[in-house]
């Protein structure tokens, strides 16, 4: 998890320098809502409807760099989340991390993603806690979408807000158990801004989104540790070895195409439990445990952090435990114009697999 704070702490560097000539916001947002049951283990957990309060300190730019202009003058800033899941199993998880909002419709709808760590006060334990099945760890991630409409300066510097927004938790399988919680909620919350005579002007400029360039060639290693689905059976190193080309289709966008190999330590024991475990499948315990799958991109630049997300399919993989496809959603920043460190997150459909920490070469 140390990596996870370093991570964490350079993205926070790099936002809150980005530039001076800004203004600050403050907005508290009080949501409620309803846990996702993605998985049949989860249905004895949703006994209420969690409500939370999400406080987010905001940097608004204006148009001084071009990405800025690129994006509308979007806000970004730091987080920090408390959600009650409204079951005392599940307990109440805690969340501080960094943000981008973006405007549309002549800044009236807000689009907010945000990234950080989180904090379960009520992990699974196998004495005292035995049926959490969502949260094995204290430490996790959290990821969340809000979709908003914001007025600003409304009375005064004072304004508000009010929307949905979707929240997940998960530790990607760090420590078993780890079905994670999803929750959607509907929000209201007041804004207000801390420079005086705060305008948030309309930028009418028209910015060319035409940009060439050659395809590039990209090698990655994505690691970390996780567990098989066995609670207590062990965390395991994992390699997921990728290569693949993307091609630039404007200033913000490129599509990818690649294979990767999948060596995934926690499938060694995993097969040999499952072949002794349930002798009917007749599971050969030798079965290799590598993977190879093929998939398709999009990358999204914003400066020098990039959102990334991804589609595979598995054309090698003698273990069929997981679904053929995979997914991948995760950020990227460029350290330079070749190399590229991240955070991932692995899953197959809304089972997370691993939270891969990645570092890799771009030529």
């Amino acid at each position: 998890m140390r990596k996870f704070y370093y991570l964490l702490l350079l993205c926070t560097t790099f936002v809150f320098s980005q530039g001076n000539k800004e203004t600050n916001a403050i907005d508290v947002t009080y949501l409620r809502g309803n846990i996702l049951p993605h998985t049949d283990d989860l249905d004895h957990l949703i006994t209420g409807h969690p409500e939370g309060v999400m406080v987010c300190f905001s940097r608004q730019t204006h148009g001084e760099k071009e990405w800025e202009r690129l994006y509308g003058n979007p806000d970004y800033g730091m987080y920090f989340l408390y959600q009650d899941f409204k079951n005392p199993i599940l307990g109440n998880n805690y969340a501080v991390g960094t943000f981008y909002n973006f405007y549309f419709l002549r800044k009236k709808l807000m689009f907010k993603i945000a990234q950080g760590i989180a904090m379960t006060t009520n992990p699974q334990d196998k004495v005292t806690n035995s049926k959490n099945s969502a949260f094995g760890s204290t430490l996790m991630a959290n990821t969340d979408f809000v979709f908003a409409y914001k007025k600003e300066n409304i009375i005064d510097r004072f304004g508000i807000q009010a929307g949905i927004i979707f929240t997940h938790f998960s530790n990607g399988r760090i420590k078993a158990p780890n079905s994670g919680v999803n929750t959607y909620n509907l929000n209201i919350g007041v804004n207000y801004n801390l420079d005086k005579n705060f305008k948030r002007t309309i930028d009418t400029t028209k910015i060319d989104l035409k940009f060439k360039e050659p395809i590039h060639y990209n090698f990655v290693i994505r690691s970390g540790i996780n567990e098989s689905p066995i609670i207590g059976s062990g965390q395991h190193t994992f390699f997921h070895v990728g290569f693949y080309a993307d091609k630039r289709l404007n200033r913000k966008s490129a599509l990818q195409l690649g294979t990767e190999v999948f060596f995934s330590n926690f499938y060694k024991d995993f097969i040999k439990y499952q072949s002794v475990a349930y002798p009917e499948q007749n599971l050969d315990p030798n079965t290799d445990y590598k993977r190879v799958g093929v998939f398709v991109g999009h990358e999204l630049f914003i400066n020098r952090i990039s959102l990334e997300a991804q589609i595979g399919y598995y054309v090698y993989q003698p273990y069929k435990f997981d679904i053929p496809v995979y997914d991948r959603l995760g950020m990227k920043y460029y350290i330079s114009k070749k190399v590229f460190t991240g955070l991932s997150i692995k899953t197959h459909m809304f089972l997370a697999e691993a939270m891969e920490f990645v570092i890799g070469i771009r030529i």
